[in-house]
């Protein structure tokens, strides 16, 4: 992930023109598709609104509890099946 400072810092790079997006891309290490993501996410919401990573990164640990949360409801409803299961089968042998 990159930081607020570095995306606007990308961008005002991209909006000076020195560079051709590519070269700054490949300078970088980020995508050329992504450099034009930033520029168009500043230029529409403005400085004070764009890039607010670290607001996101308590809803992404939000998410993934809640995920994690449904995927743990499942895997105990397989094994609660598994278990009658071998309880039911447990009985039908001699």
């Amino acid at each position: 992930r990159f930081t607020k400072e570095f995306k606007l810092e990308v961008v005002r790079l991209l909006d000076l023109g020195q560079k051709p997006a590519t070269q700054l891309a490949l300078e970088l290490g980020v995508a050329r598709n992504q450099l034009y993501k930033w520029q168009a996410q500043l230029h529409k919401t403005g400085a004070p609104r764009a890039f607010r990573g670290p607001g996101r990164k308590p809803l992404d640990e939000q998410t993934e509890l809640e995920r994690l949360k449904r995927e743990l409801k499942h895997v105990t409803e397989e094994r609660d099946i598994l278990k009658k299961a071998a309880a039911y089968f447990a009985k039908e042998l001699p």
